[in-house]
């Protein structure tokens, strides 16, 4: 049946392929693969029967068939047997031949049938293919150029077969007269010979290795005559092209004698068609090939011909090549190919040509011949290597050449020659400065300028050209290394080379820097062997000028600088340190400006005013005369232009300098200038000005502030401190504080601020780095480190624009181990300042000055790095630690990523710290690892991708510290602990999931390291991360959290009440959808471990339970074995104690209340929520009788019982949202768990029937809960009787219950047992009468009734049983007769009814001893009740006109398509299936394009959904609905149905398949192949090609 409807598929699509619509025949084909793709073969046996019964098939539509089976075949080959594919080459050579004449189309579908099947059946192809060469005969060009293809194909597979092939075609070879069919031949001949080429280089791969090249020479040497002598004389140009293609791979088949033989003739007749031809490749191609066979026999032949050819071969390069005609291009790449085989063949000759040509004034001919010559460089380089001095002096009048184009390709032909050794000969010097010559060029213009037609652009200009060589040549080419160092150096000098500075900088620079990785002996320079060299003063002073315009020339200036920095040693040793320090300050100026904004005169005056003073002040340090001092630093003093940044900076720096010799005359000088009445009358320089402004002489202060401070940082240290407070401090504060009328007022001005800020953190670590400061009293300390932090706090937190942060904290670092010490809460408020001042920093927006901002801000934090760890190390114990992160931890959780990015880096700058200098004297418990751990993994998980890096670091660090103190050596390397270091690059992978699982690792190697004292608190301390602001790193705590309890969660027993109240309190207090299923999974890992403490403390959660309680009571539920342990649990509880407990009434003669206890009422709960779970399921079957019977009872003693006074408070209140909803009242509550434990045991029919017969309303209530009991017993007679026996072993315990109404609840449902013949099916008859006649004298008159009912229910249930048991019966239903002094006792009433049932069935003498009594007390008793029932069927009305709406979307009228849209958005929010209703949302909103058939295929994607299983029937429906409309007048709607009708089929599910009608609707769309619209035929085959899918 499978087969037929695939065939009638294929058929029905097979008889549309002669529609006249090509998109429509396209169509059909494209379906036919469809079906091919799933079922080939049967597609394949269709469409084969089909061609040889449609024998008149016109060729077009042959060729459509034959094209579908070859992509099917291509891709599905594989899958057929052998005789199907023997069919289809029968077939397919059949119809290759069925015409003489080539018709294109056709014939080469056949030839891809064929050659598809050959890469699987080469066998039976080949044997059906040289069936088709007949002796004699010529073959059908089709067949030719099958086999042709399929040597390319299947090489290994047709090569065996060759000799027989080559001896069937070349007897007919002359008999072909034909041009088409004599190109027919050459192309199998070129196929066949670059088959065999292929098969013998890869021997070792081949069928049959022992193929050699003698089994085909003799037939191609055949062949190449007939090509050669008679078919390349052909008029025809496309014929002589097919044949000098098939001469090139035939050339490597011919016996060496004969190729010998033939060269002659042959080399002349190919060069001579360079002359017929315009389109040269195949020729150079050809020739190419025909060249190696030569060289590769050893031909003595090419001699004779060899200036024939370099001639020929020397025209075509020098053709100029369009960049636009790709074959132009690649024949000139086959030219130089030709060029490379006689280079290896005759280096001499070859150069002999070309070098002379060289010295032609010929544009196009110096151009072609560097061209070879640089290719001919590059690969033959073995040959070329004793020419080399040759080829270099042949470029002397290249070198003079000013084209343009000629200059692009010297500077190419040097570059290959840098490459191979030849700038290392004599000569090769004048090819280097002939590149830097090129780079000095102009940039904007050149000496010859291109025309308008050329194609030059500035990227390929000679300079840009020859700068790239320069720098690759220098960079890249390792043995240039010595020819280029440090001979580049003499270009720096001369003028004309200026513009090529700045790649001259760049290369030098580079060749500088590896000469000094190899060692200062090959990096320093012997001037005395390099007289051509520049000395080292001309060199500085060049570099210098140059710098003076950075940017110049392409930025010439800041290259130069940089070498400059590189060059030191070269220039004098001495100027190392300096240099070091001064260039990169230097550079970092530049960075922060551009060649708009640079200031010119205060770039020069940093470039070299700094140099200068600083030579002063060592020239002053030298002197030994104070006078001679005092004068100079005098008028230094006087002279200095304070208005500059720099003059004052450099005035410091001489100042500094000189206290090196002279601080006693440095420190007189500077208060003799204040005294002086130079300062006081305020006398500018050189007397120029009379008065100076307030500014003025705040420059001036800033000048004399910075003195003190380099005065400080450059005199030997221990003479420093004696002057630090008398004389230094207290100059720079009367300095920098001004009293006005006895009042100490403070400059605003920032300069000054900074200035004093700079020079009290150099005289603070003038203090802290003298030997003697262990033993210096400091008593300005405190004074200073106040102001440093009142300094801090007021410097703005949305910028960082000035280091007075980062020179305060240095200030207050270097103080920290000075004395006196400060108390720990100064030292706090530092610590609290310094991290906001530094944290709480806004990031700066990306812009200009970028890089000087960031650069600040990295010295800021290395500066606040440096302050925390000198605190620390006061502190080196847990303690202080401790103390550190606390300060910390508010910006490690801080909501915003740069905050917290920068705590943890400063923490992981700290732990690093701390354990690099560990020193553990005693074994000590590291008290505070689990809070740290806890603090910092869940960061690994951080938003911030740098930041979880430095989280691991942190963890990485803190398990080392505890690997410490246990004992571990400094230097001890943990196997386990060192794998986080491997888990990095997991934590930065854009896949969460390779995140979070990283971060379950990294939860692994802290449980295995982690001391279980340590345990609790890093939990705690994670359950307190689940409310994080950053939701990755909530996640990440969840993650460990429970790799924590899995690994290590059984040594948590006594901790379980904690962990599970910690769990429930974040349950209600973090919000987030990870949290809940974490936790869940949390709670079911204890509970593994440690069930009856998990459950317990779960039962201690208040009721009403909140939903987030009732979740972690379902994540029990997850594994049977588990389930069933809390199950046997909570049951344990529900019975430990008693159901309810007599409240005493308040009114005399009132009934006690009764008021549920509260431990079973929360275990009734409890069950329920683990019933709500599917997965429960196994668990129930196992204690299916034990729960059945408990809960059943339960139901029993709760009917009637009242809630305790404060949860009835609650419930009167209402609910919170966070509590569920479900009802509370302990008799509801036990009759929910009881259905509950119906529905997940497989029991859903007793559940159902219960529903529809009101049986649970009926168990909740006083009145009804007898036959609610009874209704139970009947439905689990008649759905679930397999289960009573052990019911009834569970309940024969119980009848003897304390509570009468758990015997009443017993006795109904044992009562209604008797009434179905399960009971006897079940052999339970006996078991059941014993457990009723048991209770027949019970106080309880109910229970009593209900046996006599038990009794008498046997006549219905196994009236055949009544006889045996007669006298029983009729003594019990008498003994009722008797029950009581009242005529109406329910007990007599029943053992009336009881007999009216019973006597009929039972003996006639077992009736007389009874009958009087009987009829005495006979009364009559009757009772009725009735229901009532209705059915919605909105829905089904609505999914009934959901197919005319989705097809009429494509009605002609307007209108009608806007109604249908409307329609489906009002229905949309109806249909139970929220993605089906926000996808008509989406696609369906008025003045919106609507893509129909992407809306049809997500609508079916949606109807086909679980959501809509309530809808059985549904696709047949619709697909019904379908075939009417592909009835319908309008063509739009016509079409929409088939294409609904295919994407229903394509979403269908396998069980939907019975609604199908197969026959049906390829019926229907064989009528809409013949429809007159293209579009309704194109949409009818392709849904024809998705029912393939039910097939």
């Amino acid at each position: 049946m499978t087969e037929s409807y695939m065939k009638k598929l294929s058929s029905t699509l097979l008889d549309a392929i002669t529609d006249k619509d090509p998109l429509v025949q396209e169509q059909v084909c494209s379906a036919l693969c469809s079906l091919g793709e799933v079922r080939p073969v049967e597609m394949l046996r269709t469409c084969e029967e089909y061609l040889r019964q449609h024998d008149k098939l016109a060729h077009p539509y042959r060729a459509a068939v034959l094209r579908a089976m070859e992509r099917v075949l291509s891709s599905r080959a594989s899958e057929l047997d052998k005789d199907t594919a023997s069919t289809i080459i029968l077939l397919a050579s059949s119809e290759m031949t069925r015409m003489k004449d080539l018709v294109g189309d056709w014939q080469q579908a056949v030839s891809g049938v064929l050659v598809a099947l050959g890469r699987q059946f080469i066998s039976k192809v080949m044997e059906e293919l040289l069936h088709r060469l007949q002796p004699g005969a010529l073959p059908h060009c089709a067949v030719l150029h099958t086999l042709a293809s399929l040597s390319v194909a299947n090489a290994f597979g047709v090569v065996p077969f060759l000799p027989s092939i080559l001896s069937s075609l070349l007897p007919v070879l002359g008999m072909a007269k034909q041009d088409t069919v004599r190109m027919a031949f050459c192309s199998a001949l070129q196929r066949f010979s670059e088959g065999a080429l292929e098969y013998l280089a890869n021997l070792d791969r081949a069928p049959d290795p022992t193929v050699r090249k003698d089994a085909f020479t003799t037939d191609i040497f055949s062949a190449y005559d007939v090509l050669f002598h008679h078919w390349l004389q052909s008029r025809e140009a496309k014929l002589r092209l097919a044949v000098v293609e098939a001469l090139g791979p035939m050339s490597h088949l011919l016996p060496s004698e004969r190729l010998e033989e033939q060269l002659p003739k042959l080399l002349p007749g190919i060069l001579a068609l360079y002359k017929k031809h315009s389109e040269t490749f195949y020729v150079s191609k050809s020739l190419g090939q025909i060249l190696e066979a030569a060289v590769s026999v050893g031909s003595r032949t090419l001699d004779t011909q060899l200036d024939a050819l370099l001639a020929a071969l020397h025209s075509q390069i020098c053709v100029p090549v369009e960049s636009s005609s790709p074959l132009a291009m690649s024949n000139q790449k086959e030219a130089l190919r030709c060029f490379t085989v006689l280079a290896c063949n005759s280096p001499d000759r070859l150069l002999a040509f070309l070098l002379p040509r060289l010295d032609t004034n010929n544009e196009r001919t110096r151009v072609g011949t560097l061209q070879v010559v640089r290719h001919v460089i590059n690969s033959a380089a073995a040959q070329m290597e004793d020419k080399k001095p040759f080829i270099l002096s042949s470029m002397r009048l290249p070198l003079l050449d000013t084209n343009s184009k000629v200059k692009r390709a010297v500077v190419q032909v040097i570059s290959a020659m840098a490459h191979h050794g030849y700038l290392e000969q004599p000569g090769g010097e004048a090819m280097i400065e002939y590149i830097v010559q090129q780079c000095a060029l102009p940039p904007e213009q050149e000496p010859e300028k291109p025309g308008p037609s050329s194609k030059d652009s500035k990227a390929d200009s000679v300079r840009a050209i020859s700068v790239r060589t320069l720098y690759l040549v220098s960079t890249t080419v390792d043995r240039m290394n010595h020819v280029l160092w440090p001979y580049l150096l003499q270009f720096l000098i001369p003028v004309r080379f200026t513009g090529a500075l700045t790649p001259l900088c760049r290369s030098l620079m580079h060749l500088a820097q590896k000469r000094q990785e190899a060692g200062a002996d090959t990096f320093l320079i012997q001037y005395d062997t390099h007289a051509s060299l520049p000395s080292p003063y001309a060199v500085t002073a060049r570099l210098l000028v140059v710098s003076s315009s950075p940017y110049l020339g392409d930025g010439r200036g800041v290259v130069a600088l940089r070498l400059l920095s590189v060059l030191h040693p070269n220039i004098h040793p001495l100027l190392g340190q300096h240099w070091e320090t001064t260039v990169p300050l230097l550079l970092g100026y530049l960075d922060e400006h551009m060649e708009e904004t640079l200031p010119q005169e205060e770039w020069e005056e940093r470039l070299l005013m700094n140099f200068l003073y600083k030579c002063i002040g060592t020239t002053l340090g030298a002197a030994s005369s104070k006078e001679v001092v005092r004068k100079h630093l005098q008028e230094l003093l006087e002279t200095a232009r304070y208005q500059e940044e720099a003059e004052r900076e450099g005035l410091a720096c001489c100042f500094g300098i000189c206290a090196i010799s002279h601080l006693e005359d440095t420190l007189a000088q500077l208060e003799d200038f204040v005294r002086s009445e130079v300062f006081r009358k305020s006398i500018g320089i050189l007397n120029i000005f009379k008065d100076r402004s307030e500014n003025e002489v705040e420059k001036v202060k800033s000048a004399l502030i910075l003195c003190y401070g380099h005065v400080a940082a450059r005199a030997p240290c221990e003479l420093v401190l004696a002057k630090v407070e008398s004389d230094i401090l207290r100059n720079v504060f009367q300095h920098f504080n001004t009293k006005v009328l006895g009042v100490k007022i403070e400059t605003k001005d920032p300069a000054l601020k900074l200035c004093l800020v700079q020079s009290v953190c150099m005289i603070s670590h003038a203090i802290c780095s003298s030997t003697q400061a262990g033993s210096f009293h400091f008593s300005r300390k405190a004074e200073l480190v106040a102001q440093m932090m009142e300094f801090i706090r007021a410097e703005p937190l949305d910028s960082l624009r000035t280091p007075i942060r980062k020179k305060a904290m240095l200030t207050c670092t270097y103080l920290v181990s000075v004395e006196p010490a400060l108390d720990k809460q100064a030292w706090a408020d530092v610590i609290r300042g310094c991290l906001h001042s530094v944290m709480a920093l806004l990031p700066e927006p990306k812009g200009e000055d970028g890089g000087c901002q960031e650069s600040l801000y990295l010295d800021t934090l290395h500066a606040l790095e440096d302050l925390l760890t000198s605190l620390l190390q006061q502190n080196m114990t847990p303690q202080g630690l401790q103390m550190m992160i606390e300060h910390l931890s508010p910006w490690i959780k801080s909501p915003r990523g740069h905050e917290r990015a920068r705590a943890l880096g400063v923490s992981a700058h700290l732990l690093r710290y701390f354990l690099e200098h560990l020193r553990v004297s005693a074994l000590v418990p590291f008290h505070n690892l689990g809070l740290l751990v806890g603090l910092f993994s869940p960061r690994c998980a951080d938003l911030w991708p740098a930041t979880r890096q430095e989280a691991m670091d942190c963890v990485h660090s803190l398990l080392y510290l505890q690997l410490g103190y246990e004992g571990f050596s400094q230097d001890y390397r943990d196997d386990v602990v060192e794998r986080l270091l491997s888990l990095k690059d997991g934590l930065v992978h854009p896949d969460p999931a390779i995140l979070f699982h990283t971060c379950h690792s990294v939860g692994q190697i802290i449980a295995r390291r982690l001391p279980p004292d340590q345990l609790i608190s890093l939990l705690l301390t994670m359950f307190e991360g689940l409310g994080d602001h950053d939701q990755n790193c909530s996640r990440a705590a969840t993650v460990m959290i429970n790799c924590l309890l899995q690994e290590r969660g059984g040594a948590l027993q006594e901790k379980v009440p904690e962990i599970v109240s910690v769990l429930r309190s974040k349950l209600q207090e973090v919000q987030g959808e990870h949290i809940l299923p974490a936790a869940q999974h949390s709670i079911y890992l204890l509970a593994t471990q440690h069930c009856a403490a998990v459950v317990s403390s779960l039962l201690g959660s208040p009721l009403p339970l909140d939903s987030h309680t009732c979740m972690l009571w379902r994540a029990l539920a997850a594994e049977p074995h588990l389930a069933t342990q809390v199950l046997g649990l909570l049951l344990e509880m529900m019975n430990r104690d008693v159901p309810f407990k007599e409240s005493r009434a308040f009114l005399l003669g009132r009934t006690p209340d009764r008021v549920a206890t509260l431990l079973p009422l929360s275990a009734s709960c409890a069950l329920f929520e683990v019933m709500s779970t599917p997965a429960v399921g196994p668990a129930v079957l196992e204690l299916y009788p034990q729960l059945f019977v408990a809960l059943l009872l339960r139901v029993s003693c709760t009917v009637g019982v009242q809630l305790p006074r404060n949860l009835q408070a609650l419930e009167r209140r209402g609910a919170s949202p966070a509590l569920a909803t479900r009802n509370l009242e302990p008799c509801s509550s036990a009759v929910d768990t009881l259905r509950a434990v119906l529905l997940r045991s497989g029991s859903e029919d007793v559940a159902q029937r219960m529903d529809q017969e009101g049986g649970w309303e009926l168990l909740r209530t006083s009145a009804g809960h007898e036959e609610g009991a009874t209704r139970l017993a009947r439905a689990m007679a008649e759905h679930a009787g397999p289960r009573l026996p052990l019911v009834l072993k569970a309940l024969a315990c119980t009848q003897s219950s304390v509570y009468e109404v758990q015997r009443v609840t017993t006795t109904a449902f044992l009562a209604e047992l008797l009434n179905s013949n399960v009971a006897n099916d079940l052999m339970l008859l006996d078991s059941l009468l014993e457990s009723l006649a048991a209770r027949q004298k019970d106080t309880c008159a109910s229970v009593r009734r209900l046996v006599l009912r038990g009794l008498a229910n046997l006549a219905s249930g196994s009236p055949d049983k009544v006889r045996a048991h007669g006298p029983q019966l009729l003594t019990a239903m008498i003994g009722g007769l008797d029950d009581g002094d009242n005529p109406h006792s329910p007990v007599a009433l029943e053992a009336m009814v009881g007999l009216a049932q019973l006597l009929h069935l039972m003996e006639t003498w077992d009736l007389r001893s009874g009958l009087l009594h009987v009829a005495i007390r006979i009364r009559p008793f009757f009772d009725s009740v009735c229901h009532g029932d209705c059915e919605d069927i909105f829905l089904d009305q609505v999914m009934g006109g959901m197919a005319p709406l989705l097809l009429h979307l494509q009605d002609p009228q307007t209108t009608v398509a806007s109604a249908c849209r409307f329609a489906l958005l009002m229905c949309g929010p109806n249909l139970a299936c929220e993605e089906l209703s926000a996808a008509f949302q989406k696609h369906l909103q008025e003045g919106r394009a609507l893509h129909f058939g992407e809306f049809l295929n997500t609508t079916c994607k949606h109807l086909a959904s679980p959501q809509m299983q309530h809808f059985p029937d549904l696709l047949g429906r619709l697909l019904s609905t379908c075939l009417f409309y592909c009835k319908s007048s309008w063509e739009g709607v016509r079409a929409a149905a088939p294409l609904l009708t295919g994407f229903l089929v394509l979403h269908a599910e396998p069980r939907q398949q019975p609604q199908v009608d197969l026959d049906q609707l390829i019926s229907a769309f064989q009528i809409l192949l013949k429809d007159p619209a293209p579009e309704v035929r194109t949409r009818a085959a392709e849904a024809l090609g998705r029912l393939v899918k039910l097939a």
